[in-house]
């Protein structure tokens, strides 16, 4: 989650503040060893309290805020996020009071879940850095199997310690940011740290002689996501809602569709695609999501909207960004478009605008008072929706369902509707406060 609040401030004024970062790198560390030593019970009973009262807050402000009007596609998955986040702070909490819940089986079930789905990605995609990430993921699966099983870390134990193991990984890949952050050069794009590498996806990050230094000039055009899901673009009725909407989607002949996207900002359109139509058949489809070289093939870049709609169809979901830098983006597209190669895992339509996406919005909530914002960044839910989203992708793939998703939680950290969180929760609460007061007035018989 640092990792994109960080690119969202922007490297400059980070850059000259090093030393605060592994200031509190250095804390999360000595932090994470207090709770999984237990050294000082005070400490570790105060800092269980602080996250589980953050995680039902933030939980709470995620399920009411959660739109869920038909145009807003994916509400309902961040609906879903919001009830787990409010499940486990109550949980913690509940814990903490003294009441007999099973703290340990569910934390280890929750460590074995995302273990085996890390296992599962690299295993299915094959990238450059999948025995990393399966080794991760099998040490996820040994942790929450000793957490169920309660041996060798008690039941009482199980909370600190998973608090403790997430803040071992956050104070480590924070160290390590603030040290390459300290080496970086002036014109180089926050986004080529190692810690946003692993899959080769920044490596066309943008390089500005001036370093961009400034504030960027206003968009001369909107940025505009264009996403054809893949039951639109297989012109089929969804029948496997969120297959169809964030994998893939089988037409009427027996072929697999997995949608597209494309990004346009006035005469700059990025879109990347197969230099000739891939025919997914539907027992061959693990193998061809292999992210390995011989899955590369020749791509094009189509010239435009227009053109993608006569050659196919219209996209079915549209998202508009009108605050970005366009230095960045072209800078970006100028490189990325030296090499047209294709790849279904690792160097699709779906991952090229999430990076061109990240790329024009690097440094896009700069301040003179980085630490507040940091601070504010931390307090808002879409952030927390939006690293999630990008964690999951690193670990498999983009996908432009995915994306859509993305994009939509990052334009709400930078483009919001309400200037605030809690103008939301306070709508919401207005909203909740209104249909019960119909529902009291209406007559129980109609």
């Amino acid at each position: 989650m640092g990792q994109l609040v960080f690119l969202l401030v922007g490297s400059e004024a980070l850059r000259r503040r090093w030393y605060m970062l592994t200031l509190l790198a250095l804390l999360l560390l000595a932090l994470a060893l207090l709770l999984l030593t237990g050294a000082a019970p005070a400490v570790v009973s105060a800092t269980t309290a602080l996250f589980g009262l953050l995680a039902l807050l933030h939980g709470l402000l995620v399920t009411l805020s959660a739109r869920p009007a038909a145009a807003q596609g994916g509400s309902w998955l961040n609906l879903a996020r919001g009830l787990a986040l409010a499940a486990i702070g109550a949980l913690i909490l509940a814990r903490l009071a003294g009441a007999p819940l099973p703290a340990g089986p569910l934390a280890g079930l929750a460590f074995i879940v995302d273990g085996g789905l890390r296992i599962f990605g690299g295993q299915l995609m094959r990238f450059a850095a999948w025995r990393r990430v399966v080794l991760g993921g099998a040490l996820e699966v040994l942790l929450g199997l000793a957490l169920l099983a309660g041996w060798p870390i008690p039941g009482e134990q199980a909370v600190p310690v998973s608090l403790g193991v997430l803040l071992l990984i956050s104070g480590a890949v924070l160290l390590q940011l603030s040290w390459e952050l300290r080496r970086l050069e002036p014109e180089a794009a926050i986004l080529l740290l190692s810690v946003f590498g692993g899959r080769g996806w920044q490596d066309n990050a943008p390089v500005l002689p001036d370093g961009g230094s400034g504030p960027a000039a206003a968009p001369a055009h909107p940025l505009t996501i264009h996403v054809w899901t893949p039951a639109v673009s297989a012109g089929v009725k969804p029948s496997l809602p969120v297959i169809n909407r964030y994998v893939a989607a089988m037409d009427s002949s027996g072929k697999v569709s997995t949608g597209h996207c494309a990004l346009e900002a006035g005469p700059l359109y990025i879109s990347h695609y197969p230099a000739n139509e891939l025919a997914y058949a539907p027992d061959q489809f693990a193998q061809t999501m292999r992210a390995t070289a011989e899955n590369d093939q020749p791509g094009r870049f189509l010239p435009s909207l227009a053109a993608e709609i006569a050659e196919w169809c219209p996209p079915d979901q549209q998202l508009v960004f009108h605050h970005y830098d366009e230095r960045r983006l072209r800078a970006y597209w100028a490189g990325y478009r030296q090499d047209d190669t294709y790849n279904t895992a690792n160097r699709n339509c779906a991952i090229c605008v999430a990076a061109a996406l990240e790329a024009a919005l690097e440094g896009r909530l700069a301040s003179p008072r980085p630490w507040l914002r940091i601070l504010r960044l931390l307090c808002n839910p879409d952030i927390w929706s939006a690293a999630v989203l990008r964690k999951h992708a690193s670990s498999i793939t983009w996908t432009p369902g995915s994306v859509l998703d993305y994009a939509r939680a990052l334009r709400e950290v930078v483009e919001p509707h309400e200037a605030h969180p809690a103008q939301r929760l306070r709508r919401a609460a207005r909203l909740l406060l209104g249909a019960w007061r119909r529902d009291s007035q209406d007559p129980v018989i109609r």
